[in-house]
């Protein structure tokens, strides 16, 4: 099978910048490009193939043809296990949580929500939000909530270009403003919001928060390992970083200085974005040329694949 290129759908949040279509030429003329979703069969927005014998096709779609191009992992979950977006926040997220899979099948009707960040970009000084700095109780966080203090009691980390956080599902969490992040999740659009700095939305009113459930879902426990990485591997032609690993999917970040080859056995996909440089990747059927955020999806069983550069890819499979 062939090396597939996708296309994003994208999200006008209004927390959004313009970095996405300025920076990385992606094709949309929303005022605001807040998201890119790269790699995606989620019902609120899908990736398409986008070129080829497929092209235009929805991702969701091309897998129901070729199943096979899921791999033996891929198959084995109920739905495409993987989301893969652009996130760039001119104004900070929202304070939010993810539930579990148990809660989230249980009171939403789909999956609960773990998820990595890597920055690909941010301005000086820029920071998010990671759990919280001290052990808190329901009822001081409840409290914290309605006074707007919240953020005194929120883990606050300052962030730089390549820090990568794991945020486990019941982890309080918002990004702030002036980052550009490569987020790796599973695929789910389940969000509860905790607190929202008193923003309107684009009807004048404030926007929704979720303060029961979040309460129900969220552990209020310091948590560890935000913006740590292990040791970058030498492998020919480039070096290999180990980002993220759970149940639902596995990340590396490939700094490929000439040539590195990658296999896609029949075990699961891979999933390339190209987070900086320019390259291309040849497979047995045919080869894709990319420009920095450009998303490849290369099937199952594939086999061996030569990915040239300069380039530095975040790559992904179950």
């Amino acid at each position: 099978m062939k090396i597939e290129k996708l296309s994003p759908a994208f999200k006008d949040y209004l927390w959004g910048g313009t970095k996405l279509r300025d920076l990385y030429h992606k094709p949309c003329d929303f005022d605001k490009v807040a998201e890119s979703w790269e790699l995606s069969t989620h019902p609120a927005g899908q990736s398409k193939i986008s070129d080829g014998e497929f092209d235009g096709m929805e991702l969701g779609e091309y897998l129901r043809l070729h199943p096979e191009a899921l791999g033996e992992k891929g198959r084995a979950f109920a739905s495409f296990p993987v989301l893969i977006k652009f996130i760039d926040a001119k104004d900070p997220l929202s304070i939010q949580v993810h539930p579990s899979d148990e809660y989230a099948l249980r009171e939403e009707g789909e999956y609960g929500k773990t998820e990595m960040w890597y920055v690909m970009d941010c301005e000086p000084g820029a920071h998010l939000y990671f759990g919280v700095n001290r052990q808190v109780s329901q009822e001081e966080f409840r409290q914290r909530i309605e006074d707007n203090t919240v953020e005194e009691v929120l883990n606050r980390a300052e962030v730089h270009p390549g820090d990568v956080f794991f945020i486990e599902a019941g982890t309080i969490h918002a990004i702030g403003a002036g980052i550009l992040i490569c987020e790796i999740q599973q695929n789910s659009n389940c969000t509860y919001r905790v607190y929202d700095y008193g923003r309107l939305g684009a009807d004048g009113q404030p926007r929704e928060l979720h303060i029961e459930k979040a309460l129900a879902v969220s552990r209020l426990t310091p948590s560890s390992g935000a913006g740590q990485t292990a040791r970058p591997e030498p492998i020919p032609g480039g070096t290999r970083t180990p980002l993220a690993s759970c149940k639902y999917f596995t990340t590396e970040r490939y700094e490929v200085d000439s040539a590195v080859n990658l296999t896609a056995d029949e075990s699961s996909f891979l999933s390339l974005v190209a987070m900086n440089g320019s390259g291309s990747v040849k497979g047995p059927e045919n080869q894709v040329d990319f420009q920095p955020g450009d998303s490849l999806f290369i099937p199952a069983g594939s086999g061996e694949v030569a990915i040239s550069g300069p380039c530095t890819l975040a790559v992904t499979r179950v």
